[in-house]
C-alpha cells in the first residue's frame, strides 16, 4: 500500500464523515439559532423549549434523509470492505 493510496482512504473517510454528519448537525444548528433568536426578542429563556424544538428538528431531518444518509454508508461501507481486498495481500 502506498502513500497515496492510504491518504486517499483517509480523505475518503473524512469526507463520508462530513457527508453523514453534516445534515443533522447544520439543521439542528440552524433551529438552535432561529430559536435562540426568537428567545432573545421575546425574551423567553426557557431551556426546555430550545431543546425540543432542536430535537424535532432533528428527528424530522433524520426521517426525511436518514434512507439516502443510510444508502450512503451502506455503500462506503461495501467501497472500502472491498479496499481491503487490495491493500491486503
Amino acid at each position: 500500500m502506498t502513500t497515496d493510496a492510504a491518504l486517499s482512504l483517509l480523505m475518503g473517510l473524512f469526507m463520508a464523515c462530513a457527508r453523514l454528519a453534516g445534515p443533522p448537525l447544520f439543521v439542528t444548528l440552524m433551529a438552535g439559532l432561529i430559536v435562540g433568536l426568537l428567545q432573545a426578542a421575546t425574551q423567553i429563556n426557557e431551556s426546555s423549549v430550545s431543546f425540543v424544538v432542536k430535537v424535532a428538528a432533528l428527528v424530522i431531518t433524520l426521517l426525511l434523509l436518514g434512507p439516502t444518509l443510510g444508502a450512503f454508508a451502506v455503500q462506503y461501507t461495501r467501497n472500502s470492505l472491498m479496499a481491503v481486498e487490495h491493500i491486503v495481500h
